[in-house]
């Protein structure tokens, strides 16, 4: 997922960028480098039998094929909720256990709707509504965002979408430099879902400030998850990406993780890493990740990665049981 200006999903300004360099771009996160995808190492699971391995596929995209990829290790069957791999010497700073029912509390997060009246970039096709409980409701412990086939032809920043959503954001709340990010989540699983759990730079400006495409998903290949880090160095379909097999993905929850510290920001899931961004200590345009980011979690719908988009399959949510920052005390 990317944004053009402050606040605003940055694959539209990828997809500005894209049709100029020739490339596709994902930021509900994700695109493609020319770096092979990484294999993530084996750790200890409950269940001795390992997920079969499957080769990947490519989500469908309207733009030229991104990067061949190799064969992705299946990702390890679902964990306790206790966080693995939490970095020794960090201290949890921020968290929502969402254990009050009700909409998302607003001292923790507030919508992104800015591009509502005039149509999400990426060529999204969903509207992100604000304090709907149909959209983002906290439930038996649970933040539940939930895209539907549904116009809401009575809101006065309506641009004649067929379906809504929602997409949660921290900024002007909480933002952070380095630390240890955890999102325990299940995904939405349907022809046309693009969920993505993320960061962007907080000072607005893309790809210039970065984003950190923390996990991305598309409901067309089900069983594939992936992280995309995205700089002025390479964005869009030159974003820097890893993917993993995870085949229960859209049935079980997993701890999305990220470790973003001065050297690197390494993905992994369940505590088992499977990518990694280092610092080429180039200059900013590689590495704008001294600065402070901000969170979003949300489910497009269409667009250049979520493609077609089946009617049937709505509504679809994405379930979130914890999110969790912890960071080294200075």
């Amino acid at each position: 997922m990317r944004q053009a200006g402050p606040g605003v999903r940055t694959w539209a300004t990828r997809l500005a960028v894209s049709a100029m360099a020739g490339l596709v771009g994902c930021g509900g996160g994700g695109g493609g480098s020319d770096v092979p995808e990484a294999a993530p190492v084996p750790a200890p699971v409950v269940v001795p039998v390992t997920p079969p391995v499957t080769p990947p596929v490519t989500p469908p995209v309207t733009t030229p094929v991104t990067p061949p990829v190799v064969a992705e290790p299946a990702a390890p069957a679902a964990s306790a909720a206790t966080p693995a791999g939490v970095p020794a010497g960090h201290v949890l700073v921020w968290s929502d256990e969402f254990d009050q029912p009700g909409l998302p509390d607003p001292t923790r997060w507030t919508y992104d709707t800015d591009r509502n009246r005039d149509g999400w970039y990426n060529a999204e096709l969903q509207y992100y509504a604000a304090n709907r409980l149909a959209n983002a409701e906290v439930r038996d412990g649970r933040l539940r965002i939930t895209a539907r086939l549904e116009s809401l032809t009575t809101a006065s920043d309506w641009g004649g979408q067929r379906y809504t959503s929602a997409r949660l954001i921290t900024r002007g709340l909480a933002d952070w430099t380095r630390g240890f990010f955890e999102v325990r989540a299940k995904m939405p699983c349907g022809q046309g879902t693009w969920p993505a759990i993320w960061t962007l730079g907080s000072g607005g400006v893309w790809p210039a400030d970065g984003e950190i495409d923390i996990l991305e998903h598309v409901g067309s290949n089900p069983s594939r998850v992936f992280g995309t880090v995205h700089t002025t160095a390479g964005h869009g379909g030159g974003g820097v990406t890893g993917a993993t097999q995870l085949p229960d993905a859209c049935t079980a929850f997993h701890n999305y993780q990220m470790t973003w510290t001065d050297d690197a920001i390494e993905f992994a899931i369940d505590g088992r890493p499977y990518h990694r961004y280092a610092n080429p200590r180039t200059g900013r345009a590689a590495w704008p990740f001294d600065r402070p980011q901000y969170l979003l979690l949300n489910i497009a719908i269409g667009g250049v990665l979520g493609g077609a988009v089946d009617n049937r399959i709505f509504p679809v949510t994405m379930e979130v049981e914890h999110v969790r920052v912890y960071q080294v005390p200075r």
